[in-house]
């Protein structure tokens, strides 16, 4: 159950928001099932324990539905005039080998299996909030928004990745997908990545991942396994080299470790971070340039805020953000699941699967 103690409950402003919202600061979503990956074991091995708790057609029948809706016919082309071989030399380890090993288990070919996990990178429609509490705690929420919800929100699944039995970084994804949009490494720092909206991309896309440019998510993942602190992931994460825009928000464990990179293909547009002692003591990104205003027909962005300041700085916990995360149209239709984490409380990490009409 989602409850607040008497110091972290929302302020009566909030609660009356989210009344008007439609909202009910009682519901309880369900939660994803929760895997654990080795990656002690072969990349083409490591995620066949997780494929087996699913249906195989269902897996085919999803994968095949969403690579159809959201990739272009001439990509297909593309990819799949291209052999095995050459993919090796381009996509990455060890992508490539737990793409293989999931193709194999479920007799599709290495090309659209690859699509797969592509056609992810296009239409995250996002939020994603870091922020500091007034004791200097940060917190870092994220509602996911994609199409296809009825497919992807039996799909979704919490990921504990393991090195030597020990969790080395957690992650929320869907089966069949080797990045992570949302993920924690413990005691350091937790990372989501929001589309940035800068119209049709696939053409560049494909011709950046044959740079060898990094898919924005596998940048996160790889980030996650990789990176020792907050300041050597924001690093890694403004300067990679991608193949597509995007915006990464990363949170820390100390004060101020909370920063909004506003990202193109080749390196930063923009670093946004936490500035509590100016009262900026949140960070909201949704799809759009923070420094423009968003599209009426999309703004995400001033309902957050709205709630953010109706909670305060001090009421500020995870049960606070994820009611924040809940103010529609931050919550909507197309809102897969939402996350609320604290590296510096790597238990507390909560994913849950959200539903309009069910909450």
């Amino acid at each position: 159950m989602l409850t607040a103690g008497p110091r972290a409950r929302p302020e009566l402003a909030l609660l009356l928001l989210l009344a008007g919202a439609g909202v009910s600061a009682a519901t309880d979503p369900p939660a994803p099932p929760l895997f654990n990956v080795s990656l002690d074991e072969a990349p083409k091995l490591r995620w066949l324990p997780v494929l087996r708790q699913y249906d195989p057609d269902f897996l085919r029948g999803a994968m095949e539905s969403i690579m159809g809706d959201r990739v272009p016919k001439w990509v297909h082309a593309v990819i799949r005039k291209t052999t095995e071989k050459e993919l090796e030399h381009f996509v990455p380890q060890p992508f490539l080998d737990e793409i293989q090993g999931m193709c194999n288990f479920l007799s599709l070919s290495l090309g659209d299996c690859l699509l797969v996990n592509l056609a992810y990178e296009y239409t995250a429609f996002c939020t994603s909030i870091v922020a500091q509490d007034s004791n200097g705690h940060i917190y870092h929420g994220r509602n996911l928004d994609y199409p296809f919800g009825t497919l992807l929100r039996k799909m979704t699944m919490d990921v504990q990745f393991l090195k030597n039995g020990q969790v080395a970084f957690t992650g929320t994804t869907f089966i069949g997908y080797v990045g992570l949009w949302t993920g924690q490494s413990p005691h350091k720092f937790t990372i989501s990545g929001d589309q940035r909206d800068k119209g049709w991309w696939w053409e560049n896309m494909v011709a950046a991942l044959f740079q060898k440019n990094s898919p924005v998510s596998w940048l996160i993942r790889t980030t996650l396994s990789e990176s020792e602190d907050f300041e050597a992931a924001v690093n890694k994460l403004a300067n990679t080299p991608l193949i597509a825009d995007v915006y990464y928000i990363v949170g820390g464990v100390s004060p101020k470790e909370g920063v909004v990179i506003t990202r193109n293909r080749g390196g930063p547009a923009d670093i946004w971070p936490l500035d509590p002692l100016s009262g900026a003591w949140f960070r909201v990104e949704t799809n759009y340039d923070h420094w423009e205003p968003p599209p009426k027909r999309d703004d995400r962005r001033t309902p957050a805020i709205k709630a953010l300041n109706a909670t305060g700085q001090a009421n500020l916990s995870l049960e606070a953000l994820f009611q924040v995360l809940s103010v529609v149209p931050v919550y909507n239709k197309d809102t897969i699941y939402t996350t609320v984490m604290s590296a510096a409380n790597p238990d507390k990490y909560m994913t849950r699967i959200r539903h309009l009409g069910k909450r």
